[in-house]
């Protein structure tokens, strides 16, 4: 299979469990025409099915929750109201159980016909979900992925006055991780057009998302946890800088026009000035699987959110 952007790892975590998420990821991208048809036959059974079994909820019950509004952890949190909360060690003895399946059970067989086929002889596959990484052009051994510690990168995003850099410094700094501002990686073409209250075209943007996505791929590889600060408007532009949802993820700060222009018009010092906000807004499509929080409330508020939704 070829590397599909927006699909995580078998082995990536949300909450407690292993798979859950992909599960989500093959959803959404079915549902925006992004799935490759080799996924299709096998959505809602396999391990799909497996994973709705273990919950107690109904595969088509959880396509419709999860294409409505609500991330990853508020999906899940349907999940345990709607089919039961599960313990700390039946979450702990399913993982060890979808994780080492294909290795010296009944379906071994299967799994050494498609490494053959696919040619990956050679390549230290124990298991499915061994197989299914390395078939998408991923490495579990040398990420060691079934450690279940992946690195994260919360990316705050939303338009000028929404706090993106207050608060995504504010957090950093409470959980010790390096912070990165997209704004500082802007070329100076960028700026010298955002300073004379210039809108940026998408052509514009192109190098700095580039970029931006660099930095993620960087903190990803050195294993670093990292907040990055960055406007990621357009749904395009944030599928170009969230390829593995498992490891990014996304938080939108929002806010009335009304709150965001009396901000703008309090700042000073910062290259896009207050005329932008209007430029922004009809830019903004706003995420319907992010995070989502108000920035009426304090920045230290907001901060507590983060950290509470995601246990961190």
């Amino acid at each position: 299979m070829p590397h599909v952007p927006g699909l995580r790892s078998e082995y990536s975590l949300t909450g407690r469990l292993v798979h859950f998420g992909r599960m989500l990821d093959k959803i959404r991208l079915q549902s925006e025409g992004r799935l490759p048809a080799d996924y299709q036959s096998n959505l809602g059974i396999g391990f799909d099915g497996r994973t709705c079994s273990f919950l107690g909820i109904d595969y088509a019950t959880l396509k419709t929750r999860t294409l409505a509004e609500g991330c990853d952890e508020d999906v899940l949190h349907w999940a345990h109201a709607e089919g039961g909360s599960r313990s700390d060690e039946q979450c702990t003895i399913w993982n060890r159980f979808m994780m080492k399946l294909g290795w010296r059970d009944d379906r071994t067989p299967v799994l050494l016909e498609r490494i053959a086929s696919s040619g990956l002889i050679g390549k230290q596959i124990e298991t499915m979900f061994d197989f299914n990484d390395f078939d998408e052009g991923r490495d579990p051994v040398t990420a060691r992925s079934w450690e279940l510690n992946e690195p994260r990168v919360l990316l705050l995003m939303g338009v000028s006055g929404s706090g993106k850099s207050t608060v995504g410094r504010l957090l950093a700094d409470s959980l010790g991780w390096a912070f990165i501002d997209a704004d500082d990686l802007h070329p100076p073409a960028n700026i010298a057009k955002l300073s004379a209250t210039i809108p940026l075209t998408d052509a514009d943007r192109a190098p700095w998302l580039a970029n931006v996505r660099r930095h993620i791929d960087a903190s990803i590889a050195a294993r670093k946890n990292t907040v990055l600060a960055c406007s990621a408007l357009k749904a395009t532009y944030r599928e170009l800088l969230v390829d593995d949802p498992g490891c990014v993820k996304l938080i939108y700060l929002k806010g009335s026009p009304e709150l965001l222009a009396a901000r703008l018009s309090a700042r000073a010092g910062h290259f896009a000035p207050p005329a932008l906000l209007t430029s922004q807004l009809e830019t903004l499509q706003a995420p319907r699987h992010a995070l989502t929080l108000d920035v009426y409330a304090s920045p230290e508020a907001l901060v507590s959110s983060v950290r509470r939704h995601y246990g961190i």
